[in-house]
Formats: structure tokens, C-alpha cells, sequence
């Protein structure tokens, strides 16, 4: 299934508040991918904050994204 990310929150902890195109909105915990090489910058809580969307996807920087699939499937429903 393809979704797109509507609208995206940066939280306290590493996670993002995402809304979905189809009104679906769930909690995603960045924290899981910090160790990866790609994300270590994240960990700069002032660079998270910087998160926003390009073509429905969560990106920092136009250098670290997350695919709106990835972020559908592992995020929490609220």
C-alpha cells in the first residue's frame, strides 16, 4: 500500500507525530534508527526539530529521509 505523510511533528524523545493522507495519525520512535550511520545526526535534538516533508516523506536536510511506508507500518495508531 502506498501512503503519504500529510503532516509531520517533531516530539520529545525522538519521535515524529505523523498524519497520514488518509487521516490516520501515528507515533513514530526515531530512537531505533539513531545507531544507524545515516541517522547519528539526528541525535542533535536541535537538528531533529528540523524535520519536514518533502513528497510525503520526512526528511532533514534533503541528506536523511524516512519513506512515509516505513513510518505507516512501524509508527503507533493514535
Amino acid at each position: 500500500m502506498v501512503v503519504y505523510a500529510y503532516a509531520v511533528e517533531p516530539k520529545d524523545n525522538y519521535k515524529l507525530l505523523v498524519t497520514f493522507e488518509n487521516g490516520e495519525k501515528k507515533m513514530f520512535d526515531c530512537s531505533v534508527l539513531l545507531e544507524k550511520n545515516i541517522y547519528k545526526p539526528l541525535k542533535s535534538k536541535s537538528f531533529f526539530d528540523t524535520v519536514k516533508l518533502e513528497y510525503g516523506t520526512a526528511v532533514w536536510d534533503s541528506r536523511i529521509d524516512i519513506s512515509p511506508e516505513y513510518l505507516y507500518e512501524n509508527g503507533v495508531k493514535l
